[in-house]
């Protein structure tokens, strides 16, 4: 995929619909993902991960995060992932919100916006952690990967997101998707939505390319989406 650069100047898109990623772009999840990836890590024998090389975990499947990065083989895959999800589970709710978001997706509701969930975390585990936050209630729209991880690449919840926006009626025509990693640049690019990267996520330098705009702090962003 060809990907532009991102512009320097921001101008408001108004938005018929919005986009949002949860891990990195509303939730600073960060810490609490690699504090219970790191414990995993430990338990099964595998070497030690900076703190940098953790974070690539946050955002792709996690299946595929300890596949890529850490070479679990497929054999023992299964109770990798469910050792690592039974310590993440016990300290989900501790991420905070960043400063700003709960402000903007009030605000864009308030505005009459249309807000759509679209994160690879399970939509099992997103629902609580958006009514934890006080947030759910402003979310025309919630989706995650599946249970059985079927779907779980961001294009797919990107598909599921709209096509649930879709049934409610609403326009599409100029729907922003909003992310902080380059799963979210090329999963939304699939559907031919523009995406909006934030730079207080989790990525890694490059991950902007083909991104519409990069905005620093949700005031920001919350001018871009006016």
């Amino acid at each position: 995929m060809t990907h532009a650069a991102a512009p320097t100047a921001l101008e408001p898109m108004h938005p018929t619909a919005v986009l949002l990623d949860l891990d990195g772009t509303i939730s600073d999840s960060g810490p609490v993902i690699t504090a219970s990836i790191a414990e995993t890590l430990a338990h099964f024998g595998y070497p030690a991960q900076t703190q940098e090389e953790l974070l690539r975990f946050v955002g792709p499947p996690i299946r595929d995060g300890f596949r890529a990065f850490v070479g679990v083989p497929e054999d023992r895959l299964t109770a990798v992932v469910e050792d690592y999800r039974a310590r993440y589970n016990e300290r989900m709710l501790q991420a905070p919100v960043f400063p700003g978001m709960a402000e903007l997706v009030r605000e864009l509701h308030g505005r009459g916006v249309p807000i759509a969930l679209a994160t690879s975390k399970r939509q099992s585990l997103a629902v609580p952690i958006l009514e934890d936050a006080g947030l759910a209630q402003y979310f025309t729209v919630i989706r995650g990967a599946s249970e059985d991880e079927t779907r779980a690449v961001k294009a797919d919840i990107v598909e599921d997101a709209l096509a649930g926006l879709r049934d409610r009626g609403v326009d599409l025509t100029r729907a922003v998707m909003v992310g902080d990693r380059h799963h979210d640049v090329d999963g939304a690019g699939v559907h031919g939505l523009p995406t909006v990267l934030v730079a207080w996520g989790y990525a890694r330098p490059g991950e902007d390319d083909g991104a519409h705009a990069v905005v620093h702090e949700a005031a920001e962003l919350a001018r871009l989406l006016s």
